[in-house]
């Protein structure tokens, strides 16, 4: 197949330092590549690919200081409508947009889901543009969504196992990594640490939006000899971070998409504590790959044990379901399916497009894109 993958333009594919979509991407594109697939990547100059990278940003945004992303998008999208006849599929990664503006080419077309779909924001989108297929990363993201909504699947992320590489022995300090924010809540994380009396290292970015939340909730709890904040970390760091490791700390406080952090600790064989919000449940098997607990008094008495967890175990758990070729797997049947679709006889035929965009959503639109662009500066 002719596939166009259409990444963010936030970060690099894969990213230098904190970004999961991008990461995720990078790892479809390699293995759809691997199986023989002719596959065209949509994304920033400094991505990294075996792939037909086309260019649609001199520098990833974020670190090119750009806050608003929508211009960047609507131009690279022009660029895959001008191409779209070259490809068999156009998977997109970025959402909202490409409802908008591929809605008549829906037979080719899906769009992963990778953010929440709780809030109300976007809703009217999918209602009014029913005919382009989703795929979910997790059943718990797909509940707020409309009955109706066109699910194709629901595609689990998967991770190249080179990535972070089994540790057999892990270490003696509890991890936290991600992002500094409420949802996140490393509060949490720091009052484990205290009542397990195990050390903790934070390794995670500090958004724009969130530097108030740090300088007033977190920082001041950093003041702790167990306690130590490291920052931001890049790929090369993540790996040796979590495998050494005695367990991995997720202890949110918000519907979680997926959490690709939890399958990147099970790859190094470390086990996660986690509480059981959304795709917790399923992506974490309780008493294998880690515990789900429910208050901070749980949280610390299953660090003190977890050191006896066998991590050979956690390690066959993301073997068994969390891997790239399982994830590429997954996406091809995917797209066979939306294929056999769009040749059966009694395939819906949407009205074509009007070029450009309906002007009525792009208020709407550009509101949503600058709400999330300030959360990745």
């Amino acid at each position: 197949m002719r596939i166009a993958l259409v990444a963010p333009l936030a970060e690099a594919v894969p990213p230098k330092l904190y970004g999961g979509i991008e990461r995720v991407v990078s790892w479809l594109a390699e293995d759809l590549g691997k199986q023989g697939h002719r596959v065209a990547l949509f994304a920033s100059a400094e991505s990294e690919t075996a792939a037909e990278l086309v260019v649609c940003a001199p520098q990833s945004l974020r670190l090119a200081g750009i806050r608003d992303h929508l211009g960047s998008t609507l131009a690279m999208l022009r660029e895959v409508r001008r191409r779209a006849d070259d490809f068999d599929i156009i998977h997109f990664h970025v959402d909202l947009l490409p409802q908008a503006l591929f809605h008549d080419l829906a037979h080719k077309c899906l769009v992963t889901l990778h953010g929440r779909l709780d809030l109300p924001d976007a809703l009217p989108l999918y209602k009014a543009y029913p005919e382009m297929p989703l795929v979910s990363i997790s059943n718990a993201q797909r509940r707020p969504m409309p009955p109706n909504a066109n699910w194709l699947a629901t595609i689990p992320h998967g991770l190249v196992s080179r990535v972070c590489p089994f540790n057999p022995d892990g270490g003696g300090y509890l991890a936290f990594l991600g992002r500094i924010s409420p949802e996140k809540r490393p509060d949490r994380a720091i009052e484990i640490a205290k009542r397990a009396g195990i050390p903790l290292k934070l390794a995670a970015k500090v958004d724009a939006v969130d530097i108030a939340y740090f300088k007033t909730e977190i920082e001041p709890l950093l003041d702790h000899p167990l306690v130590e904040f490291i920052g931001e970390i890049g790929e090369t760091q993540k790996s040796e971070f979590l495998g050494n490791a005695r367990a991995l700390l997720f202890p949110i406080d918000w519907p979680e998409p997926f959490g690709l952090v939890m399958i990147e600790a099970m790859s190094a064989g470390t086990p996660v504590i986690a509480w059981p919000n959304g795709s917790v449940p399923e992506v974490i098997a309780d008493g294998v790959s880690g515990r789900i607990v429910g208050s901070i008094d749980a949280a610390a008495g299953a660090a003190r044990q977890i050191a006896h967890m066998d991590r050979r175990k956690v390690r066959a758990e993301f073997e068994r379901r969390f891997t790239a070729e399982r994830m590429a797997d997954a996406y091809i049947a995917a797209y066979r399916l939306l294929l056999a679709r769009a040749s059966a006889p009694t395939r819906l035929m949407v009205p074509p497009m009007a070029p450009p965009a309906a002007p009525e959503l792009l208020p709407r639109l550009g509101n949503k894109w600058r709400r999330k662009a300030a959360r990745r500066p």
